[in-house]
């Protein structure tokens, strides 16, 4: 059998992979232009969905007059919560209910973002809540048909919702984080215009920065698409596992990231770095939709769940709060060094790519070096040291192991077998780094 290079067919294993994405517009004053984009998708009467802070701000203002100038009637809903949660989602689907919207237009982050998609899939195909929440806390419930067309407008560098087909929300009753993945949830349009990143505090880039850098790592080290049993005709996972399409977004990203995140954080004035960063986060979230993360997020959403008091900087401090790119990085030196032996190569190629010095380095290192480069980059930007650095302690490895363990879609995809017993040492290996 003739394989993709690099790709090793086992016995059972799947020999095919997808490949999908939104349709992506890119470019300085992309904005000016999402009225037409959304006339051209059929819409007439849409829901503009962000979040207080953003409901006020000039790239609000410009789609919200790029809509009216083409004639499509907005209703604002501004309500959107940095974490998104159950309840949260559940009020902005009762908004999308009353207003009989043909059409959503999302700006902000991914939290804006993902919002929009539950509003438009609980107001399309109305159901119970757990209905299409991920197993095995729902029931995870296939989406029945197609959703009405969605432009997210990504105003951070880093979640890449615009192309992915996942809402990520925090089950306040379950005292986890957990989401919604299908491909029906990819927004129909991304609208990319990179000038929303020069206002940015410097914690939001960073911790923007880290999720892409994850994204793109964890897709490129992930199981590779091969190793999985063939699936039945449209049953194929939207986490596939890595593939030659994916490897392809995944290593650019990286060798962006690793040139411009410490850039893109330290100047606010470094146009150029944080335009590339914007890019990179398109290009991870288009390499991590079709292939999928792994540990890293698994082990964020605990420590996203059960933050105590920890509040990142630059971020309102109405409440306490890990945002989730911080949450992922805190996590993926232990995790690197963990799974690096399932394929050395790609870990060593990985840290290449992020910039650090390879030469002489035997595979045998490769965990090490990636984890430290990691390292260098986390503490070049500020980021915490480790989960300790937000508020862990090991007396919390227990909860944090547990909330970690039913993410079954993330950790199904790791490079080698992960259980709660692992979660635990990696929970332990990631209390502290430096």
């Amino acid at each position: 059998m003739i394989c993709c290079q690099g790709y090793d067919f086992v016995a059972g294993g799947d020999t095919t992979f997808e490949v999908d994405a939104s349709r992506i517009k890119y470019g300085s004053g992309a904005l000016r232009e999402v009225g037409a984009d959304a006339k051209d998708l059929g819409m007439t009467r849409v829901a503009l969905v962000t979040d207080p802070k953003l409901a006020h701000s000039e790239f609000t203002a410009t789609v919200r007059a790029s809509l009216a100038a083409a004639g499509v009637d907005v209703a604002l809903y501004d309500e959107t919560r940095i974490e998104p949660t159950d309840e949260s989602f559940a009020a902005a689907t009762r908004f999308a209910l009353d207003g009989r919207f043909d059409g959503f237009v999302s700006i902000g982050g991914g939290s804006s973002i993902d919002t929009a998609k539950a509003m438009n899939l609980y107001s399309t195909y109305p159901d119970d809540f757990d209905a299409y929440v991920n197993a095995p806390i729902g029931r995870a419930k296939p989406i029945p048909g197609p959703l009405r067309p969605h432009i997210a407008c990504p105003t951070t560098c880093g979640t890449g919702a615009e192309v992915t087909g996942i809402a990520i929300f925090d089950y306040l009753a379950h005292h986890a984080k957990t989401g919604i993945a299908s491909k029906r949830l990819k927004p129909t349009m991304g609208v990319i215009d990179p000038d929303v990143t020069l206002s940015l505090p410097k914690t939001v880039v960073a911790c923007s920065g880290f999720d892409v850098l994850s994204h793109a790592l964890e897709s490129y080290t992930a199981r590779p698409y091969t190793h999985r049993a063939r699936p039945a005709p449209g049953a194929r996972p939207m986490s596939q596992g890595a593939n030659p399409f994916s490897d392809i977004a995944s290593t650019e990203a990286m060798r962006i990231l690793g040139a411009n995140i410490v850039r893109a954080v330290s100047d606010p004035n470094d146009t150029e770095a944080r335009e590339r960063m914007l890019f990179a986060a398109m290009l991870a979230g288009i390499g991590f939709g079709n292939a999928g993360v792994h540990v890293p997020h698994a082990m964020s959403y605990a420590v996203a769940g059960l933050v105590k008091d920890y509040r990142a900087p630059e971020y309102p401090n109405v409440e306490a709060i890990v945002p989730h790119g911080m949450a992922v990085i805190v996590n993926s030196p232990a995790s690197v060094r963990f799974a690096a032996p399932a394929n050395p190569a790609r870990h060593l190629e990985a840290a290449a790519l992020l910039g650090a010095a390879t030469n002489g380095a035997s595979l045998a290192d490769a965990g090490d070096v990636l984890a430290r480069r990691i390292e260098e980059l986390m503490r070049a930007t500020g980021m915490p040291n480790g989960i300790g650095g937000v508020g862990f302690t090991r007396d919390d490895i227990p909860k944090l192991r547990d909330g970690a363990v039913p993410q079954k879609r993330l950790l199904a995809n790791a490079p080698s077998p992960v259980d709660a017993k692992e979660l635990e040492v990696l929970f332990a290996s990631a209390l502290t780094y430096w």
